[in-house]
C-alpha cells in the first residue's frame, strides 16, 4: 500500500542521504538554490514547501522521465544501512554484485529502466525478467489504480513481450510481421517497405508527425579540447556559414519525399511560440554566403584539393560523429558532404556506440555530432525552456556547461561565452517569472538567441514517423504527435488503454 510513509522514506533517508545523494538536491526542487520543507500531514497526505513558486514541479513528477518523490518504502529499507544490520548488508551487496551500499541501492531502486523484477511498481506492468536477456516478460500490475468509466482496472492487455534486437534488423523484423507494436527503430525510409507489409500480415502502419525541432541535427561541440578547433566552433560565423551551406530543399526531396518542412532547429507551428522567421534563420540555402562568412574568418588558404585550411595548417576536416542507431544519420550527412565540399570544408562520419559517443563528446574528443534537434518542438510558455540553454551534460554542444548547470556547480565548468550565459540567466528569469506573458517573453528572447547563434544546425522538421501495429491492436490513434518529451511517445494515448480485437 502507497503511504505518506514512501514519501517519508524518500525524501528523508535518500535525498537528505550525504551519502546517497551526494551532488545535493535535483536543481529542480531548488528555488534560489534552497531546497523545500517537507511535511507528513497524515497517513496519506505529505506536502513539499517552497518560499519561493516552483514552476518546475509539477511539470517534472508528470515528465517523460520524472523526478523520483516516492520509493517504496518497505522494500528498499532492507538495501539502506540506516535500517540494515552490517552483515545482511554486506550479504545483499555480494549477492548482487554491488562494491558500495549506495551501489547497491540505486541499482535495487532504478525504475526507469526497470531492470529488477522484485521492486514494486506503480506502473501499468511490472518487468518479470531480470538483466540480462534477449526477451523481457512484462506483466500487469495488479495494484495498478487506474480505471476505465465502467469501473474496470486498467491495463486491458495482460502481458508485454519486450524483444531486444540489433538496430539494423528492427525495420527487417517488423516487416515481416515480428511485433504487434513498433516504432523504435523505424525512420521514415522505412516506410514503403512497412506498408508493403501491410499486403503480406495482419499489421497497420501510419505516419504520426515528430516533434523536435529537427529530425536530426548537427551539433558543434562548443567544449572541444583542440584548441584550434574550439575557437573556431565558437565562432558564430562559422556556424552560420556550415548552416547556410546545407541545401535542406535537396535533402527534404531526396530522404523525405518533400514531405518534411525545411528548417532550422527550432520549435513547429503547432506550438504557440512558433514565429516563421525561426524557421527561416540561417536555414536557407545560400552557399555563396557561406563562402563569405568562411573569407571573413580568415579561412582563405587551401590545398591543392580546394579545401581549406586552418590556422595552423590543418585541411578544415570536420568529424561528425553519431551513435550508429540510424541509416538515415548516414543518408543525411552523406548529402551534406556534397554541400560542405562545395565551399572547401570537408565531411567525415565516423560511428560508435551511444555511451562511448556520449563519453567522448563530454571528455571533448568530439569536434560535431548529429542527434535529433530539441527535444520538445511544441512547447508552450509555461514550459520549462531549458532545452535552449546549457543544461544537461548529455547536451552534446556545451556537455560541460550543461554538467555544470546539472551538479549545481560541483563538476563541468560554467558557460564561457556570453550568449550561453545570457540563456542560462533567462532561464533563471523564466523560473521567477509571474505569469504566462512574462514566461511567453522570455521563451521569445531565447528562442531568438538559440536560433541568431545557430548553436544546433537544424535540417528538417515535421518529419513522419512509421507507427506499426497489429490490425488487431485497438484504441491506437490513427495520427499523433511522435515524441519523447512531451508526449513520452505512446504515453499521452494511454497504452493502457489498448485492447486486442479479433485477428483481423
Amino acid at each position: 500500500m502507497l503511504t505518506s510513509e514512501d514519501f517519508r522514506y524518500t525524501w528523508e533517508d535518500v535525498y537528505m542521504d550525504k551519502d546517497l545523494k551526494r551532488g545535493g538536491l535535483p536543481r529542480e526542487l531548488l528555488v534560489d538554490g534552497e531546497g523545500p520543507g517537507f511535511e507528513v500531514l497524515d497517513a496519506y497526505t505529505v506536502r513539499y514547501t517552497w518560499k519561493s513558486p516552483n514552476p518546475d514541479f509539477l511539470p517534472r513528477i508528470a515528465a517523460p522521465q520524472p523526478l523520483v518523490m516516492v520509493m517504496p518504502a518497505t522494500y528498499m529499507k532492507q538495501f539502506h544501512k540506516r535500517y540494515q544490520d552490517e552483515f545482511r548488508l554486506s550479504s545483499l551487496m555480494k549477492e548482487y554484485k554491488a562494491k558500495k551500499w549506495v551501489d547497491l541501492h540505486i541499482k535495487m531502486s532504478r525504475s526507469y529502466r526497470p531492470e529488477n523484477p522484485d521492486l514494486p511498481t506503480l506502473d501499468p506492468w511490472r518487468n518479470t525478467t531480470a538483466p540480462p536477456s534477449e526477451q523481457f516478460v512484462f506483466e500487469r500490475n495488479p495494484f495498478f489504480h487506474r480505471v476505465d468509466e465502467n469501473g474496470l482496472q486498467l491495463p486491458y492487455i495482460d502481458r508485454i513481450l519486450l524483444s531486444v534486437s540489433a538496430n539494423d534488423i528492427i525495420a527487417a523484423k517488423t516487416g515481416a510481421g515480428e511485433a504487434d507494436l513498433q516504432f523504435r527503430g523505424l525512420d521514415f525510409t522505412d516506410y514503403a517497405f512497412m506498408k508493403d507489409a501491410e499486403k503480406r500480415y495482419p499489421v497497420k502502419v501510419s505516419l504520426w508527425k515528430r516533434t523536435t525541432g529537427s529530425q536530426a541535427a548537427l551539433l558543434p561541440n562548443l567544449n572541444t579540447a583542440d584548441p584550434v578547433w574550439q575557437k573556431l566552433m565558437r565562432d558564430v560565423r562559422f556556424r552560420r556559414a556550415l548552416s547556410l551551406a546545407i541545401d535542406r530543399s535537396e535533402i527534404n526531396k531526396v530522404v523525405f519525399y518533400g514531405l518534411a518542412a525545411e528548417s532550422a532547429d527550432t520549435v513547429l507551428p503547432d506550438s504557440p511560440l512558433f514565429k516563421p522567421e525561426l524557421k527561416t534563420a540561417w536555414a536557407t540555402f545560400d552557399p555563396a554566403g557561406a563562402n563569405r562568412l568562411l573569407d571573413e574568418i580568415g579561412l582563405t588558404a587551401r590545398d591543392d584539393d580546394g579545401l581549406r585550411l586552418l590556422p595552423d595548417g590543418r585541411p578544415l576536416q570536420i568529424i561528425v560523429e553519431t551513435a550508429g542507431e540510424s541509416t538515415l544519420e548516414t543518408d543525411l550527412l552523406e548529402l551534406i558532404t556534397d554541400h560542405w565540399r562545395e565551399i572547401g570544408v570537408s565531411l567525415f562520419i565516423k560511428t560508435s556506440q551511444r555511451d562511448v559517443f556520449r563519453s567522448r563528446a563530454i571528455s571533448g574528443t568530439i569536434m560535431m555530432s548529429m542527434w535529433t534537434g530539441l527535444d520538445n518542438g511544441v512547447p508552450t510558455p509555461d514550459m520549462n525552456p531549458g532545452q535552449l540553454a546549457p543544461t544537461s551534460d548529455e547536451q552534446l554542444q556545451w556537455p560541460l556547461w550543461g554538467s555544470h548547470y546539472l551538479s549545481n556547480g560541483m563538476e563541468g565548468k560554467p558557460p564561457e561565452m556570453p550568449e550561453a550565459q545570457k540563456l542560462v540567466d533567462l532561464l533563471g528569469q523564466w523560473r521567477r517569472a509571474s505569469g504566462t506573458e512574462e514566461r511567453r517573453r522570455i521563451w521569445d528572447e531565447m528562442l531568438s538567441i538559440y536560433s541568431e547563434h545557430v548553436f544546433s544546425i537544424g535540417i528538417v522538421n515535421s518529419a513522419l514517423q512509421p507507427m506499426m501495429r497489429a490490425s488487431r491492436l485497438q484504441n491506437m490513434p490513427e495520427k499523433g504527435l511522435f515524441g519523447f518529451d512531451p508526449t513520452c511517445y505512446l504515453g499521452v494515448y494511454m497504452p493502457d488503454t489498448f485492447w486486442y480485437g479479433e485477428e483481423a
